[in-house]
């Protein structure tokens, strides 16, 4: 299985919201310690932890799709669990499903177009600025000082989630752990 954490690579992105996904994979690989592959045609931090493998693609959101298929493709990998920000769901809420649309998210817009619609989706929301016009800067900014405490509990749980989906069902995993949201106090 390949389990993908969707953001920016570089330092100024670290703490974005759009890198909800990143931050997963990174308590993954912190839980397990797995070996790093260097593989440079994956265009991504690609690791082997047991049986599966974990992913950052380094291609910027916009052209995810690209480094996932290279690593699908290569390791002949038939089930993908991509990790993402989602701007319809509240801050902290933790949905899942197989399939469905893009939600005119770019990461996904790429990965849909790469490897076809047919992944696991691990959908975290992060709420969504007041005007739509506002929506690039606000998945470009950092969690704010309100949602930085929660966000510990809420890597860990998706953490704990995609672990599960590793042996159990996405309907199972869902009844377990998913998540309206996050009351902020």
């Amino acid at each position: 299985m390949l389990i993908v954490g969707l953001g920016n690579p570089g330092q100024a992105y670290e703490m974005n919201r759009h890198n909800i996904g990143f931050l997963v994979i990174d308590e993954l690989i912190r839980r397990c310690q797995p070996v790093e592959i260097n593989q440079t045609s994956c265009e991504g931090h690609l690791y082997k932890c047991h049986s599966h493998y974990l992913l950052k693609p380094t291609t910027y959101m916009n052209l995810s799709g690209r480094s996932i298929a290279a690593v699908k493709n290569f390791y002949k990998i038939d089930e993908v669990i991509v990790i993402h920000d989602d701007l319809d769901l509240l801050f902290g809420a933790l949905r899942f499903k197989k399939g469905g649309g893009h939600g005119g998210h770019n990461g996904l817009k790429s990965t849909d177009a790469a490897i076809s619609r047919e992944y696991t989706r691990v959908r975290m929301g992060i709420g969504k600025p007041e005007h739509k016009s506002a929506v690039a800067s606000y998945v470009l900014s950092d969690f704010n000082a309100q949602e930085q405490p929660y966000l510990k509990e809420w890597i860990s749980r998706a953490a704990d989630a995609v672990e599960h989906l590793l042996h159990e069902s996405v309907e199972t995993v869902a009844s377990k752990y998913a998540v309206k949201k996050i009351e902020i106090e």
